[in-house]
C-alpha cells in the first residue's frame, strides 16, 4: 500500500510538472509577442501628428496579431478548464451519421472520406460528441499533413455496440504508453489534453476510447465503443 501511495505521488508530480511547462511554454508564447507588439502600437499613437497612413496598417496589423493570440490564450484556458470541470453528459438523440458528417465537414486542411454504418440515433450529449470527434479526426490529420496519407471516418454497429473508428495513414506512434496521459505530448506545440479529453468523454458516456497502431495498414487507429447498456437504447435501421 505505501509503496502504491508513492508510485501515485511520483505520478502527481510528473504531471504537475508537465502541467506547469506546457501553460508556462503556451503563456510566454503569446505574452512575449503580445508585449512587443503593444509597445510598438503605443510609440505609433503616441508620435507627434497621429500615426501616418503606413503606420495606420501597422496598428490595424499589430492589433490583428494581439486579437489572435488573446483568443489563442482563450482557447487554450477554456479546454485545460473543460478537462478539470467536464459537466455530466445532457442526453439528447443524437443521430450518428448527421454528427460524423457534420464533424468531418469542419477539417479544412485535407479531405476526410466517410464510410458509412449503418443509420442509428443515441442517446448521448452531442456537444461533447463533437468535442470527442473533433480531437481524433484533428489528430488524424495532423499525422498525415506531411505526407500524403489519407484519413477516414466511419461506424459500425456490433453485438449491440456502437463502434465509431477514425484511421490515419500517418508514421504511426511510437509511444503508445501515455497517449491518454493529461499534459503529456509529443508534439512541439502540443498542450497535452488532445486525447485525454475525449476519452473523459467517452468514459463519462459509459464507454471506452482507444488509440493504437493499425496491424494491416500503414498509421493509427482511434475507436470509440459505447456498451450494451447505451446500445439498448439505440434505434438502428438499415441504411
Amino acid at each position: 500500500m505505501l509503496f502504491r501511495s508513492r508510485a501515485l505521488s511520483a505520478e502527481e508530480r510528473q504531471a504537475w510538472r508537465r502541467l506547469i511547462r506546457v501553460l508556462s511554454h503556451e503563456l510566454n508564447n503569446s505574452l512575449a509577442p503580445i508585449k512587443s507588439i503593444a509597445d510598438s502600437l503605443l510609440a505609433l499613437i503616441g508620435k507627434e501628428g497621429g500615426p501616418s497612413t503606413d503606420q495606420g496598417e501597422d496598428l490595424r496589423k499589430g492589433l490583428g496579431v494581439i486579437a489572435s493570440r488573446s483568443e489563442s490564450l482563450s482557447r487554450l484556458m477554456g479546454a485545460y478548464a473543460r478537462l478539470a470541470r467536464m459537466p455530466p453528459p445532457r442526453l439528447e438523440p443524437v443521430a450518428v451519421q448527421d454528427w460524423v458528417r457534420r464533424v468531418v465537414a469542419l477539417e479544412t486542411r485535407r479531405a476526410v472520406a466517410v464510410r458509412a454504418g449503418p443509420s442509428i440515433e443515441i442517446q448521448a450529449d452531442g456537444g461533447q460528441l463533437d468535442q470527442l470527434l473533433i480531437n481524433l479526426v484533428r489528430n488524424a490529420v495532423d499525422a498525415t499533413l506531411d505526407g500524403s496519407g489519407s484519413v477516414e471516418v466511419g461506424w459500425e454497429a456490433h453485438n449491440g455496440r456502437l463502434e465509431v473508428w477514425v484511421r490515419d495513414e500517418g508514421p504511426g506512434l511510437a509511444d503508445t504508453g501515455n497517449l491518454f496521459v493529461p499534459f503529456y505530448t509529443t508534439k512541439p506545440a502540443g498542450s497535452g489534453i488532445g486525447l485525454a479529453l475525449p476519452r473523459q468523454i467517452a468514459e463519462a458516456h459509459g464507454g471506452a476510447l482507444t488509440r493504437a497502431n493499425r496491424t494491416r495498414a500503414r498509421g493509427c487507429e482511434a475507436r470509440l465503443s459505447l456498451p450494451p447498456t447505451t446500445a439498448s437504447r439505440y434505434r438502428v435501421t438499415l441504411a
